[in-house]
């Protein structure tokens, strides 16, 4: 089997997912619930993974009853990859099938390298790097026993530059590692799943709210656009991904970041 390749359709249609099923991990906040909301917008049923939110069965609900579609909310942990696999296999049986799986989920701590504890470096590659491959693990069992699938994983600009003024050698060094393991499937998983990474720059999300005000302001002086990114301005390019319109990409990280790697 090769690559799939969808028919010849009206370019909006190409974008259309009415009737697949998606599933998002850490989409009750931040960009996982944009990205959540975007797939649901573009006609998605999306099954919404958490680990800690309070009021994500609320949000799902409310997304559901605003679109006409299901939006339902699972409880789950990346870092537990018989967890995860659990999560995605019930998610399959409760909607009948998973084509996309978006792996979102993570987390970043700064620290100067050398004062990193073992359990500081390791909390964020189980996160981000172990809790990505656990996912995507899981969700090439299901794609492969039906035939097809998408899988699409967040990472982050921190994967192809290093960021100052923070010191965040853990985050990228995760981040780095996502995007060379999402090349690596997308080649050895051609048969069966396309596998595409999405790489933001700077976000306004609750992630970056509790950085200090100094390191802000230096940010805006790298970033051409000159302010950050709203998490809603990426659903788009998920869908993009999600969808037909992409159907011979795989194996690529598109960056979102206002040119702030290109200076």
């Amino acid at each position: 089997m090769v690559l799939h390749k969808p028919e010849n359709k009206h370019v909006l249609k190409a974008f259309d997912l009415t009737g697949k099923v998606a599933a998002v991990t850490g989409g009750a906040r931040g960009i996982g619930l944009e990205v959540s909301r975007g797939l649901v917008e573009a006609g998605a049923n999306v099954a919404i993974i958490y680990s800690s939110s309070k009021d994500a069965d609320t949000t799902a609900s409310d997304i559901a009853q605003a679109n006409s579609v299901r939006c339902q909310a699972y409880q789950s942990e990346v870092k537990d990859s018989a967890a995860i696999e659990t999560t995605l296999q019930r998610i399959a049986k409760d909607f009948g099938k998973l084509d996309i799986v978006v792996a979102n989920a993570g987390i970043a701590s700064h620290h100067p390298a050398e004062d990193y504890t073992n359990e500081q470096w390791s909390e964020i590659m189980k996160v981000n790097l172990d809790g990505a491959f656990y996912t995507a693990q899981a969700s090439a069992r299901i794609f492969k026993a039906q035939g097809s699938g998408n899988l699409i994983f967040t990472a982050s600009v921190s994967a192809i530059l290093v960021n100052v003024p923070q010191k965040q050698a853990a985050y990228n060094a995760s981040k780095a590692g996502l995007v060379q393991l999402a090349r690596f499937l997308s080649v050895e998983w051609v048969d069966f799943c396309r596998v595409n990474c999405v790489s933001p720059g700077f976000i306004a999300t609750d992630m970056l709210s509790v950085h200090l005000e100094e390191w802000r302001q230096k940010w805006f002086q790298m970033i051409p656009a000159q302010r950050l990114c709203d998490p809603y301005e990426l659903k788009g390019a998920y869908v993009f991904l999600a969808s037909d319109a992409s159907s011979y990409m795989t194996g690529g990280n598109l960056v979102i970041d206002g040119a702030y790697t290109l200076p």
